[in-house]
């Protein structure tokens, strides 16, 4: 039998053994109605943090699936919530630091992982997913959904657009840094085919749910578009982010590296065009237009996480992102060396925390 444990642990001893465990009760597999589905937060960095403490402090059942000093901090304090969806402490989450530590399964999984780690999560809890439940890529990047289904299935699996941004100031905290747009969630046609309809009466409910519990949510007939407009948004600014460390407001105002991000987005924007993505707009000019004068302002202060993931972590999700623009581009005999060279200088720096890191443990 393995035990549940929630916030506020008395002793250190204590809650390092509770945190190797989870409660096994049974619960509803029913995915008809959303409020009894037992959530798992897979990847309990900032983003799933604040998506799985905001489910929970309206009544959700959630687990949170994350590092043990995050998990730790969390069982002894509470998760502590602020920035610009209010400042809260919230405690009641069940907590674990290894898929195989899971006690029971989940009507709906919130994949938060980097996409690097997509393939890697899905085989560690593919038998985590009730028969009739979901699992939503919250994800930076594309090839997400395709990697989901391969392990749950089509039917059982949606996208999703998370375009608010958040940081960890220390283990049991997450921040919410900017807010552009509401999350998006629903399936992509073109891969999902005749599950599509049901998938978006599911997208709908799990909108409705997310919504209700403060974090703006929405639900779309195809998440596609929805993907690579924040695509768009991405590979313009990530790399130069992290390689210059600088906040978005700073990469836009720079006459050096406008241009640089111009290109990005046009070779993006063509590769999107070539797969028949129903994007809204006209022209990558047009896209311009609003990343320049609506998105840019709206997140003007933030920095990427890839500035963080690449001199802390070594590796970023540059793949999934204009490494991806460069595969498909490839593909269909399209220019992209502005994003090749992004992808190449990032996995350059990379190497150097890499190697950096071996020396200094030496």
């Amino acid at each position: 039998m393995t035990t549940s444990y929630c916030a506020r642990s008395p002793a250190r001893k204590r809650r390092v053994n509770i945190v190797n465990t989870l409660s096994n009760d049974s619960a509803t597999d029913n995915f008809d109605t959303m409020t009894d589905t037992p959530i798992l937060i897979a990847g309990a960095g900032a983003i799933g943090s604040i998506l799985g403490g905001m489910l929970r402090e309206a009544g959700h059942d959630v687990t949170l699936l994350g590092r043990r000093a995050h998990l730790e901090a969390i069982a002894r304090d509470g998760l502590r919530i602020s920035g610009l969806l209010g400042n809260r402490t919230v405690t009641g989450m069940k907590l674990a630091d290894d898929p195989a530590k899971l006690g029971t399964q989940f009507g709906m999984i919130l994949c938060t992982v980097k996409s690097y780690d997509t393939e890697t999560i899905a085989a560690a809890l593919a038998n985590r997913l009730t028969d009739d439940g979901v699992v939503v890529s919250m994800q930076n990047g594309l090839g997400n959904i395709e990697s989901l289904i391969e392990t749950f299935g089509r039917r059982r699996v949606l996208g999703a657009r998370v375009i608010f941004g958040a940081e960890m100031p220390a283990a049991g905290s997450a921040h919410v840094t900017v807010f552009a747009q509401p999350v998006a969630i629903g399936p992509a046609p073109a891969i999902h085919r005749d599950d599509s309809p049901t998938l978006v009466d599911r997208a709908r409910a799990i909108a409705t749910m997310i919504d209700a519990a403060g974090v703006p949510t929405v639900s779309v007939e195809d998440i596609m578009p929805v993907l690579w407009t924040k695509i768009l948004y991405n590979v313009a600014l990530n790399p130069l982010g992290a390689i210059l460390q600088q906040h978005y407001g700073s990469l836009a105002a720079d006459p050096d590296v406008r241009p640089i991000m111009d290109r990005a987005i046009d070779e993006a924007f063509a590769v999107a065009r070539a797969l028949d993505i129903a994007l809204p707009f006209s022209s990558a000019a047009e896209y311009r237009k609003v990343f320049y004068e609506q998105l840019i302002p709206a997140t003007f202060n933030h920095r990427p996480t890839m500035l963080y993931d690449l001199h802390v972590r070594g590796r970023t999700d540059i793949g999934a992102l204009n490494g991806k623009i460069v595969e498909l581009a490839d593909r269909f005999g399209l220019d992209a060396e502005t994003n090749r060279m992004l992808t190449r200088l990032i996995r350059a720096a990379e190497r150097v925390t890499q190697n950096t890191e071996k020396r200094e443990n030496r």
